[in-house]
């Protein structure tokens, strides 16, 4: 009978003993191990150096006096080159003068011999969730940083240039930020940028979308409201504000808000602070607030829809996106931009890095260059994503473009296959899922049910077929046996 195999479960950090005492690195050795942590051990300075020159631990428990040399100056040594790996001193000659040199060399924590069991253990779990924590931020900041670079803004025309220039500048303050610029244009691309090279970035980002709330539930959306003040406030909310506390909210459609609800938020530009509905006792928060608008607030002021004071707190730094008509030389940075986006999402049409193979004949992109793009970046981004969806080529004609592009020169869509006429009111995701699903049902009939032989013909890999069908809910043998 096969012996049963011994219990194991999953180690929770890799630690390493430097001490000259075999009996402490022992007893340190059972209760870490007791603990489900993976121990290794050192007796001396020199030997404890060597290892960590080989490989990485998640801590190290590190003796004050070592034979060869003190533990201060192996700390001093190790932070020299390794800022990262916490360091928890251990010493049986604990003052308050050794500790404090110890933290300002760089340790993290300090115990004395002897040492409490649990305590020491939970100092160690609290170090090391610390420092991971620290490392993940990092990590959530850097790609946040990344996801929100100027590469990935595209534009380099002018307009836009000095639209970034504004935006370095603008990012380390805490002054508010007032994004201006027509529907489509990427106000919160631009305020997300902003929040991400500030010093808030490792902070929560918060956009609130004041156009799509209710005027009766903004000032609870806002400053949260407690329970019973009001018909369903069934229990204590907190408000948006306080949800981006030490970071920044983003208020969209700035202009849309109500005279009262625009008293409140001055009320916490100036004092920072506000008061939850229901309640009495203010609550202190730590908010940078970049607000944006399509609308002339100014107009609004002169007509008495929204206040004058707000206008100018908010209005400290102005920030215009100019409309996509007036940086026409971005438009085939920003095609090759959304090419390369929606390609890699579909799957579609991808060289050996990953990059789409598409792009508009010389025709379609002089008509591209030629709109005067009301919807702006949206509404091209839409414009490029319904390419993808309908190439069947890598050069995409003039007859793949919009029906409004296609009209304002004069030029009617070609009849899309299959006779599609998208559902009336249907979104751009809607419609396409449903000209996808019909033309692979198409393709399949003339491929005689041959997935195979459809995937050749869609230009595309056999897996990517398969995982459309599958996601598009279409049942093939049924299909087929329907095909007669």
């Amino acid at each position: 009978m096969p012996e049963t195999p011994p219990y194991t479960t999953a180690i929770r950090a890799l630690i390493l003993i430097i001490d000259d005492e075999e009996s402490i690195r022992e007893s340190l050795e059972a209760l870490l191990t007791l603990e489900r942590f993976a121990v290794e051990t050192a007796p001396d300075a020199t030997s404890g150096l060597a290892l960590l020159g080989r490989k990485a631990y998640d801590l190290i428990l590190l003796d004050l006096m070592l034979p060869d040399r003190s533990g201060l100056e192996v700390l001093e040594e190790v932070r020299q080159y390794d800022s990262e790996t916490p360091i928890v001193m251990l010493t049986a000659y604990g003052t308050v003068e050794t500790a404090v040199k110890a933290i300002r060399l760089g340790a993290d924590d300090f115990f004395t011999k002897p040492w409490n069991n649990a305590k020491l253990v939970l100092g160690i779990e609290q170090t090391i969730a610390r420092r991971r924590l620290e490392s993940e931020n990092r990590r959530l900041r850097s790609e946040l940083q990344e996801r929100y670079s100027f590469d990935n803004i595209v534009g380099k025309s002018e307009p836009m240039q000095r639209v970034f220039s504004l935006v370095e500048q603008v990012a380390p303050s805490r002054s508010t930020v007032l994004v201006t610029g027509e529907s489509g244009t990427g106000k919160e691309l631009i305020a997300k940028a902003i929040h991400a090279r500030s010093p808030r970035s490792g902070k929560p980002f918060v956009p609130v979308n004041s156009g799509s709330i209710s005027l009766d539930l903004m000032e609870s959306a806002l400053f949260g409201h407690v329970k019973g003040s009001f018909t369903g406030a069934s229990y204590n909310r907190k408000g948006f504000f306080e949800a981006a506390h030490e970071g920044t909210i983003f208020l969209d459609e700035i202009g849309t808000l109500g005279l009262e609800t625009q008293a409140k938020l001055l009320r916490v530009i100036q004092e920072l602070e506000f008061t939850p509905v229901g309640s009495s006792v203010p609550v202190n928060v730590d908010v940078r607030i970049i607000a944006a608008t399509n609308e002339n607030i100014a107009e609004m002021v002169a007509e008495g829809t929204f206040r004058e004071d707000l206008y100018y707190r908010l209005n400290v730094i102005e920030i215009h996106l100019p409309p996509l008509r007036d940086r026409r030389s971005d438009i085939p940075l920003l095609v090759r931009h959304f090419f390369d986006r929606f390609c890699r999402e579909n799957d579609y049409y991808l060289d050996s890095e990953r990059r789409s193979t598409l792009d508009f004949d010389q025709d379609a992109m002089r008509m591209l260059m030629d709109h005067a793009w009301p919807g702006n970046v949206r509404e091209l981004e839409n414009a490029v994503e319904r390419a993808v969806v309908l190439a069947k080529d890598p050069v995409v004609p003039v007859e793949m473009l919009p029906k409004n592009v296609l009209e304002r020169h004069g030029m009617s869509p070609r009849n899309l296959p299959l006779d599609f006429k998208p559902a009336a009111g249907a979104s751009l995701p809607e419609q396409v899922e449903e000209f996808e699903k019909r033309l692979i049902v198409d393709e399949l009939q003339k491929a005689g049910w041959n997935q195979t032989e459809t995937a050749r013909r869609l230009k595309v890999a056999l897996s990517t077929l398969n995982q459309k069908i599958q996601r598009l809910g279409l049942d093939v043998k049924a299909l087929k046996a329907a095909d007669g």
